[in-house]
């Protein structure tokens, strides 16, 4: 019976998610929030959280345990990794749910729209980030996010 309703809470965030694509005209399967990437993690077989921020990111700002942890761009410099898409195919099967998550929800967009285009079927954004959007005193952590939203996460 908790499998059932399991599956019935996953169906519905993957549409929610879904939609949401549909109306930000997106190149992807779904953009998520927060919650409901967590969500997913803990009741979808097989899904996938990959971490596309800066190995520098994870080591002084934290990260969420079990990630996988591909660099979109490297620090410093930002500089773009030309082996994502090989790196992502040695870890993570293309038939995987897949769920990209970075500081604010920019480079994991960029990651999910390549992705999706060399045959992940299956991807999502977490919007938001890990970090959430700047608040009026130039500051992350407190407006949306992994963090903000009381995910569980560790220091690196």
């Amino acid at each position: 019976m908790k499998e059932n309703i399991n599956m019935g809470k996953i169906t519905a965030i993957l549409q929610a998610a879904q939609q949401r694509a549909k109306e930000m005209n997106l190149q992807y399967e779904g953009a998520l929030l927060p919650e409901e990437a967590y969500e997913i993690l803990q009741s979808a077989p097989g899904a996938k959280l990959v971490d596309v921020r800066s190995r520098a990111e994870l080591d002084w700002v934290g990260h969420v345990e079990n990630s996988v942890n591909i660099e979109w761009a490297t620090y410093p410099g930002m500089r773009p990794n030309p082996h994502f898409l090989t790196q992502l195919e040695q870890q993570v099967e293309k038939e995987a749910l897949v769920i990209f998550l970075c500081r604010s929800g920019a480079r994991s967009h960029h990651a999910a729209a390549a992705a999706t285009k060399a045959g992940y079927s299956d991807c999502y954004n977490v919007l938001e980030g890990f970090e959430g959007d700047k608040n009026s005193e130039n500051h992350r952590n407190t407006l949306g996010g992994w963090r903000a939203a009381g995910l569980p996460w560790e220091q690196g």
